[in-house]
């Protein structure tokens, strides 16, 4: 007699998926930011803009929606105020605190 097991089916983890409300979102870019690795950062901004809606976000962002996407691919070096645009369109604030 022979059973066989159906395999689960995994899917891979997209953190856009539980990025819904805005206190999820500075969360996460808190925690990212903690890391101090740009290579992160620029992944969590991806992860909210595709959350939030890739097209509005470089419509709010005053960016073309290929430009977002290639700021914000892995080893991009966007400059700083493509980064603020990128946050400001994203309802994200950057702050400073002491260290």
């Amino acid at each position: 007699m022979t059973t066989s097991k159906a395999k689960a089916k995994l899917l891979p983890f997209d953190a856009a998926r539980y990025l819904t409300d805005e206190d999820a979102i500075a969360e996460y870019m808190t925690a990212v930011l903690e890391t101090e690795d740009t290579d992160l950062l620029l992944l969590a901004l991806s992860d909210i803009a595709r959350a939030k809606g890739m097209a509005q976000v470089a419509k709010d962002a005053g960016l073309g929606r290929e430009s977002l996407y290639k700021a914000l691919a892995p080893g991009a070096k966007p400059r700083l105020d493509t980064i603020l645009k990128v946050a400001r369109a994203l309802g994200v604030r950057f702050s400073a605190h002491p260290a």
